[in-house]
This record gives C-alpha cells, sequence and structure tokens, in this order.
C-alpha cells in the first residue's frame, strides 16, 4: 500500500521571516500526519529552502528546481551539490509554470531526473496538458510523451523512488479543476504508461499526484480514490490553518 502525500508548492511566496513564522507552527501538524501515516512535504523559494529544513521535522522540504549539471557558467541557477550541502533531496521538475515561461521541455526534465536519481535525491516529475491540448483531445497523447520522454531510460530501482504528479495546466492557478473522473482516469493512464516501460512492479511503487487548484473544500474527492497517491498543492498550501484542513480532509 503506497502512503498518502500531501505536498505543498509555494511558488514565489514567502520571505524568510514568514517561512519561519509557518515552520513554528508545524509540530502539531506533523504529528497528525505521522498518526496517518501521511508524507508531508513543502517546496519553498530556494531562498527559504535552508530555513524550512533547520526550521521543521517530519516535512519533506524540497527545491522547486535544479540545474542537471554540477557547477558552470549558469547564472541564476542551483546545483544538485548545493541543495545536498543543505540537507535538500528532493526537487520538483518540470511544473506548468516551468514548461510554460522558462522552456523546461521533456528532454531538459529528463537531464535533471538522472542526475537527481545518480545523486540519490528525489524528482517530482509534473506532467499535464494546456487548455487548447485539452479541448483537442490530446490529453493522452501528451502526457504520454511527457512521461516516456521524461522518464526514460532509468534504473528500474531507481524509477520506483519518483514521484509523478500530474498537473493539467488549464487549472493551474485558474480555479478550474480537473475532475476527479478525468484525474483518476490520467492517473491510471500514467500508471500504465509506466507498467509499460518498467513493469507492474515499478509501476505499482510509483506514487502519483493530482494537482490544479486543489483546496481543503475538494481535496478528498481526488485522494478517495486509491489510484490518486496525494495532492500537490500551490495557494491553498501556503497558509498553516488551510495546509492543516487539507491534511484533515484526507485522513
Amino acid at each position: 500500500m503506497r502512503k498518502k502525500i500531501l505536498f505543498g508548492n509555494w511558488k514565489m511566496n514567502k520571505t524568510n521571516e514568514e517561512a519561519l513564522a509557518f515552520a513554528k507552527v508545524t509540530p502539531s501538524i506533523v504529528k497528525l500526519a505521522k498518526e496517518h501515516d501521511v508524507i508531508l512535504g513543502i517546496a519553498p523559494s530556494y531562498l527559504a529552502l535552508e530555513t524550512l529544513k533547520k526550521g521543521t521535522e517530519g516535512i519533506v522540504i524540497a527545491a522547486q528546481n535544479v540545474h542537471y549539471l554540477d557547477h558552470g557558467a549558469y547564472t541564476g541557477e542551483v546545483s544538485i551539490p548545493m541543495l545536498k550541502a543543505i540537507g535538500i533531496d528532493t526537487a520538483l521538475i518540470g511544473h506548468s509554470e516551468r514548461r510554460t515561461y522558462d522552456n523546461e521541455t521533456n528532454e531538459k526534465c529528463h537531464l535533471k531526473i538522472v542526475s537527481l536519481l545518480q545523486n540519490d535525491m528525489v524528482p517530482l516529475y509534473c506532467v499535464g496538458e494546456t487548455l487548447e491540448q485539452f479541448n483537442a483531445k490530446k490529453t493522452k497523447e501528451i502526457v504520454e510523451t511527457q512521461v516516456i520522454e521524461g522518464l526514460k531510460d532509468l534504473d528500474e530501482e531507481a524509477m520506483k523512488k519518483v514521484i509523478v504528479a500530474y498537473e493539467p495546466v488549464w487549472s493551474i492557478g485558474t480555479g478550474l479543476n480537473a475532475s476527479p473522473e478525468i484525474a483518476i482516469d490520467i492517473i491510471s493512464f500514467i500508471r500504465k504508461t509506466i507498467e509499460k516501460m518498467y513493469g507492474k512492479d515499478v509501476s505499482e511503487a510509483v506514487h502519483i499526484l493530482y494537482g490544479g487548484s486543489v483546496k481543503p473544500n475538494n481535496i478528498h474527492s481526488y485522494l478517495a480514490n486509491e489510484e490518486i497517491d496525494g495532492a500537490l498543492v500551490g495557494g491553498a498550501s501556503l497558509e498553516v490553518e488551510s495546509f492543516r484542513a487539507l491534511l484533515t480532509a484526507i485522513i
């Protein structure tokens, strides 16, 4: 049985001071999550990574992005050794906003995933279609390509460590939601695609999350189905009480 995962993506929000204030009131949430065997995670800005890592226990602290090379002339980038030096072992890869605004291609995602796994780190790989692609009924075609190109040629045991998140681009920050039926269908499709690539044993080990305008009042409708292993949450993860409400809704 795969554990449930609740992962907050803070995007470009919160100063260090605000992150520390959040961290100080998380122990009761962590305790509740442990009692119900739920994995908690937060992806803050780079500047708040060390603050949260030192200020929390029992929460996975992840980077929102990382470069695939260890060093070099890449202004504005952060490397895997830099993250490992402050105890970070997880990174989001291919979030829809990175794909949309920063030319995050499937191939670039693949390079990052390979580098993370080679360094015993966990990639949280995001896939999903645009509204135009959704309306053209190309969702599965697009998602399949993202899965195959992003997760190709990996060691099977390493592949089991990868977390995948289905995030329809048209639902990110719009207030629109893929229905639970759509989410279940696409996440089942992703798992079958991984099974074709790596076999049933691997596909059954991989956690697949749903993301896209997830809130306390709708998260249960997604996670009630055993096919969906958790949620990657944006705005609703920014406030402590909302984060607590998300957890309470799924236990």
